[in-house]
């Protein structure tokens, strides 16, 4: 759910930014610009997984749900830039631009494990519901 809601945003996202950004900003201002968007998105949906499966509010397991979603996502944007834009996979990485494309990997880090920074501050803020209610207490 935490990978299908991030990709989901980014994707509506895209729709907006391609045709109304890019050809007023560039595509990499464009690009940077929705970083902070995705972030956030990152922060809320980290949260809300955490909250809605109570199972995963343990460290490793907060861990491998992002690592498994990063995975996911990479994935799911290999294979759609691919099919959508018909390139090769060497095509779509050598078009990344730089700038934008370490941002995106930076944030692609973050993803993976937010649902793991979130954990503690989650466990402390539901004392009474999601992890809470596990008996789990988060380790460091």
């Amino acid at each position: 759910m935490y990978f299908a809601i991030v990709l989901g945003t980014g994707f509506v996202l895209g729709v907006f930014r391609v045709p109304f950004l890019v050809p007023r900003i560039g595509e990499r201002w464009a690009e940077l610009a929705e970083m902070p968007i995705m972030a956030t998105v990152i922060f809320i949906a980290a949260g809300y997984i955490l909250k809605r499966f109570p199972t995963i509010c343990q460290p490793s397991r907060s861990l491998m749900v992002g690592v498994l979603a990063l995975v996911l996502s990479v994935a799911a944007e290999l294979a759609l830039a691919t099919v959508l834009q018909n390139r090769t996979l060497a095509e779509f990485i050598a078009s990344r631009d730089k700038v934008s494309g370490s941002v995106y990997i930076a944030l692609l880090l973050v993803f993976a494990v937010m649902p793991r920074l979130r954990l503690k501050s989650h466990a402390r803020a539901s004392m009474l519901t999601g992890c809470a209610s596990t008996g789990v207490i988060p380790m460091d």
